[in-house]
Order: structure tokens, then C-alpha cells, then sequence
């Protein structure tokens, strides 16, 4: 087994690292003076641009597209690590190599789904990073970690569609530069034609912000912070909003379908960026530790200061190689034939690394819950995952019935 990264992985993981050091870590400041300086805060900081254009100029652009008609052509296994290294600052290097979520999904799903039209219209000003966009699934009267309960309706009216329902927590929404939402929503009903398959009731739509009746209705907090670098995670309300019949993805139908296709990658994404959390955490540990003095001595000859970071390296790697397994699986035998791995490493990957900022934030003591560490922002947004893209039960319930099914 070769655990090396291939000539071309090697060669961009310099180039980012480089572009890391160099453009994004000295712009994290600049970008949040900026900002607290802008009219509205969901505004992008000029910074962002001037980042986005350095990274385009070095072919640091839509790197997770494993096509290279619209990407850089990158299997998971050669996109994971450098997913990682973007997690370091994870509010402004996804952004800037215009690989960040919900974009990501968005684009995967055109690429993978859209029609010529859908793609002029809507994915070519994505790849581009001209606009933002929004995927409207998660509900707040129905557990939407179970697609088959979403209730937003989308109805066939002539030659358009009309939904109605009420989202929320819908990523990206409050960015001015988010012109387009993919909706989830039920196109059939239990006692309806299709009812006999619950998971061939919901569909997916192409719905533009500027479309009547869709109110972006308020930004919802996450542990106290609003996001403002991604664009929030926004209260949106469809009131009869109407859009022509040729915005709908794929056939009536096919959205639970497309929805699995859409989380796959996007679940390596995740828990590739949250290991650069970690590794941030780590250094932030260290550089405590040695910098720091309590009780007569320097915290990094306190024991339980080596236990806690000898602690986080282990559990990082064990990380690391689950989730690269994952991703040469999906890359071999495809999301299906990864299943158990992917379920596994959105189990684990959030959990570990939310245990391991606690324990940087517990070092840095009061600085740790600040405003002028990353620390604190970093553990809302990991313990956040624990619940986007399914709650950790879901996924353990899935894996625990795959693992029983063997037996019975």
C-alpha cells in the first residue's frame, strides 16, 4: 500500500500551502476589518475578490470538479488533502478557490444533472465564481435528516412549477451574490401516482433569489455567530413562488436520488476541511504551550498538556487515513461500494476534532472563547457538522444495520 500523494497532488498541495502562507493566513485580519466597515455585513470584503483572483491566476480554481471539462479533473483521493489544507482557514481559503458549500454540491449536482440550459444559465457564472448559490432542503416543523419528510410542496401548473413551504438553516442565503436556490420538495404525494415508493415523492428546482414570493426571511445563529464569510445560514420563505417547468433537475422524482449523489463527496469535503481544523488547533496548542507560563513553568512541561496533544496527533492521523480510504474507495468502487466509509468518517471526523478544539480551548483559557482566537468559531462550526448533512445517529444507524445484515 503506497501512502505517498501522486506527482500532481504533491505538486499542488506546494502551491497551496504556498498560497496559504503567503495570501490567506495574513488576509484573515484584513478580511474582518473589512468587513466591520461594510454597510451590511453579509457584503464580501474586497480582500475576498483579490483572493479569489490570486488563487484563479494560479490554477488554485474549482478544485474538487473531478471533470475537467468544468474542473481541475481531481479524484477524491488527490482532492481530499488539499481539502484539508483549505480546513486551516476555512472561512476564507474554501471561498477563494471557489470550493466552498454549499457551492460545491450546487455545481455537482448541474454538472451531474442540469441540462445545457440550466448549465449556461446557472453553472457557468458558478465555476466562474460570478455568483453564490443556496440548497434549500432542511425544514423546521419536520425532521429533515429524513428527506422523505420534507413537506415544502412543488406543484405542476401548465407549462411552471409553484412551490410552497417554509426552509431554514439554508447555507449562502444572505449573500447578496447568491442569485440561484436548488430546492427539495415533494412533487407527489403517499396516495399519488408514485406513492408506492416514499423516496421517489421529491424532487429538486432551480428557484432564482428575485423570484416573487421568496422571501429570504432572517439569518439564523449558530452557537451565537451569524457566518457572515459563507454567507449565513438563512430563514427562507417560498409563498407561491412560480418558475417555468424547464427548472426542474432531472424527471419528477428524482430528488431523494440526487440528494445521495449530491452528499457523498460533499461528506469528503467536510471531513477533510475539519481535519485542517484540527491541525490548526494543534499548532495553536503548541504555540500556547511553549509561549505560556503558569505555576512556575511553561505550559508545555505541564503533563496534561502532553497528554492533550499527543492525544490530538494520534487521533488526527487515524482520521486522516480513514477518510483517505474513503476517498480511494470512492474513487475504485464507487459512493455505494464506499458506503460504510463514508458513514463512518461523517461519524467520527466532527466528534474527534469538536473534542480536540475543546481541549485547545481549555488551553487557551479565557482567550479560547474570544473573538481573537479562531478557536471558538472553529468548535461551532465542527460541532455544527455533527449535524449538517445527517445527525451522527443517522449515520450510525445506517451503519449498524449494514453491519447486522451480514449476520441475519
Amino acid at each position: 500500500m503506497d501512502f505517498a500523494f501522486d506527482a500532481r497532488t504533491e505538486e499542488l498541495r506546494e502551491k497551496l500551502l504556498t498560497f496559504m502562507d503567503e495570501h490567506v493566513y495574513p488576509a484573515e485580519e484584513t478580511a474582518h476589518e473589512q468587513r466591520a466597515a461594510l454597510a451590511s455585513p453579509w457584503d464580501t470584503p474586497a480582500i475576498v475578490e483579490d483572493l479569489k483572483a490570486e488563487a484563479r491566476r494560479q490554477g488554485l480554481w474549482n478544485l474538487f470538479l473531478p471533470d475537467e471539462e468544468y474542473g481541475a479533473g481531481l479524484t477524491n483521493l488527490q482532492y481530499a488533502p488539499l481539502a484539508e489544507i483549505t480546513g486551516r482557514s476555512p472561512h476564507l481559503a474554501p471561498t477563494a478557490l471557489n470550493c466552498a458549500a454549499p457551492d460545491t454540491g450546487n455545481m455537482e449536482v448541474l454538472t451531474q444533472f442540469g441540462d445545457d440550459e440550466q448549465k449556461k444559465r446557472w453553472l457557468e457564472p458558478l465555476l466562474a465564481g460570478e455568483i453564490r448559490s443556496a440548497f434549500a432542503m432542511t425544514e423546521p416543523e419536520v425532521a429533515s435528516s429524513d428527506a422523505t419528510n420534507i413537506e415544502t410542496r412543488i406543484e405542476r401548473d401548465g407549462d411552471s412549477y409553484v412551490i410552497n413551504g417554509r426552509k431554514w438553516y439554508i447555507s449562502g442565503a444572505m449573500n447578496p451574490l447568491c442569485e440561484i436556490f436548488i430546492v427539495m420538495g415533494k412533487t407527489a404525494t403517499a396516495d399519488g401516482p408514485e406513492g408506492a415508493d416514499i423516496r421517489r415523492q421529491q424532487s429538486m428546482i432551480l428557484v432564482p433569489r428575485d423570484a416573487p414570493g421568496l422571501v429570504v426571511k432572517r439569518a439564523m445563529q449558530v452557537y451565537g455567530y451569524e457566518d457572515h464569510s459563507h454567507g449565513g445560514h438563512a430563514e427562507v420563505i417560498f409563498d407561491n413562488v412560480r418558475v417555468p417547468a424547464s427548472n426542474l433537475i432531472g424527471e419528477e422524482g428524482s430528488g431523494f436520488a440526487i440528494a445521495q449523489a449530491r452528499l457523498g463527496p460533499g461528506r469528503i469535503h467536510h471531513c477533510m476541511r475539519l481535519i485542517g481544523m484540527a491541525e490548526r488547533a494543534i499548532e495553536l496548542m503548541c504555540r500556547r504551550a511553549v509561549s505560556r507560563t503558569a505555576f512556575g513553568k511553561p505550559l508545555a512541561q505541564q503533563g496534561v498538556v502532553h497528554g492533550w496533544i499527543a492525544d490530538a496527533r494520534v487521533a488526527v492521523e487515524q482520521l486522516r487515513l480513514l477518510v483517505l480510504k474513503t476517498a480511494w474507495l470512492m474513487d475504485t468502487v464507487g459512493n455505494k461500494g464506499a458506503h460504510t466509509e463514508i458513514q463512518a468518517i461523517k461519524i467520527a471526523t466532527p466528534r474527534t476534532v469538536v473534542d480536540i478544539l475543546d481541549q485547545a480551548v481549555q488551553l487557551y483559557g479565557a482567550a479560547g472563547v474570544s473573538q481573537d482566537f479562531p478557536l471558538a468559531e472553529l468548535w461551532a462550526g465542527a460541532r455544527t457538522l455533527r449535524l449538517a448533512d445527517g445527525p451522527d445517529e443517522v449515520h450510525q444507524r445506517s451503519l449498524a444495520r449494514r453491519e447486522i445484515k451480514k449476520y441475519l
